[in-house]
């Protein structure tokens, strides 16, 4: 089998993997997680090299080192546990396996799952709670329609960043590339800000996120569209709204997994929220659809999470069929 059919197998392994056995708290709780290691090794990095003596320049040729470093280490370690676990027995296996832990299919399910039945179990306070997990909005400021609808959001954009991305990088240079795509992802989430500590030490994990996830944020709003159905939207109104609404968000990425949600659902998202004391007026996406989001349309939305990561899965298993 070519090395790339050995790739693909892997990708649909990981893919099985996560969808079965997802993140498992049992083991967690007893080792360190990969991105947890890697998170640790950037907090050290920023208090080592991002000091308040330096300047902006400086600070910034900080961050493009701490990016390159991060890179090569990242890709070097998932070559060399690449290489290792091939050479043993059910060894592509194996490599799925670890490459499973940093693909989030099954937890992200969980999680905007959770805001869902939160509502039924202990009403919008339990939803704040709930929803206060997986977004940065200050969650006493939401009533019952902002919390479905940052639930709805976060879950179009980490669909993105947190399954099509890591899979799509995967696929394309192995262990390696899906290591390296996840400590540029995380050196985003910690350091890539614009507050005056990492506006210029973040500069660098800041556009290099941006550039890895060009395409698989584009890719992922393709297949939320496609299967807008599953959803009562149609693919036609999902890929217009897309094309017509994806660049009106302030990421140059997020906007394309969240303006085909927002077609697919028949719902108006982003738009004016609230992050702790600083409120960011956003236009919306699908600006003349309901704009009253509910916690029937967090359902929908995990209607399309499934179809969509089950079309992702059947189309990498048949590249791997014919390649």
């Amino acid at each position: 089998m070519p090395v790339w059919g050995d790739t693909l197998f892997v990708v649909v392994a990981a893919l099985a993997f996560d969808a079965l056995i997802g993140d498992p708290d049992f083991l967690w709780r007893r080792l360190p997680h990969p991105v947890a290691l890697i998170g640790s090794l950037i907090g050290w990095l920023d208090r080592a090299v991002n000091l308040d003596t330096r300047s902006s320049a400086q600070r910034k040729l900080a961050g493009v080192r701490v990016v390159i470093l991060l890179l090569a280490l990242s890709a070097l370690s998932g070559f060399l546990i690449e290489t290792a676990l091939r050479q043993i027995t059910f060894g592509n296996v194996l490599v799925g396996l670890v490459a499973s832990t940093l693909i989030a299919q099954r937890s992200l399910y969980q999680h905007v799952a959770r805001v869902r039945s939160a509502f039924t179990d202990g009403g919008l306070a339990e939803a704040r709670r709930a929803v206060s997990m997986i977004v940065g909005r200050d969650p006493d400021q939401l009533d019952e329609a902002g919390v479905s609808r940052a639930a709805i959001e976060s879950c179009a954009e980490n669909f993105s960043d947190g399954v099509v991305a890591p899979v799509f990088w995967l696929a394309l240079l192995g262990l390696p590339g899906l290591i390296a795509y996840k400590a540029i992802n995380t050196a985003d989430s910690m350091i890539g800000h614009l507050s005056p500590r990492y506006a210029s030490f973040g500069w660098a994990a800041a556009r290099l996120d941006d550039l890895v996830n060009l395409i698989p944020a584009r890719l992922s709003g393709v297949l939320v569209a496609v299967v807008a159905p599953v959803a009562g939207g149609t693919t036609a109104t999902a890929l217009t709204v897309m094309w017509r609404d994806a660049t009106k968000h302030r990421s140059p990425n997020a906007g394309w997994p969240e303006s085909a949600t927002a077609g697919a659902l028949g719902l108006a998202l982003a738009g004016p929220r609230r992050y702790g004391e600083r409120v960011v007026d956003d236009v919306f996406l699908n600006a003349e659809a309901r704009k009253e989001a509910t916690p029937d349309d967090i359902g929908r939305t995990l209607h399309l999470l499934i179809a969509a990561c089950l079309l992702q899965a059947a189309a990498y298993a048949a590249l791997a069929l014919v390649v």
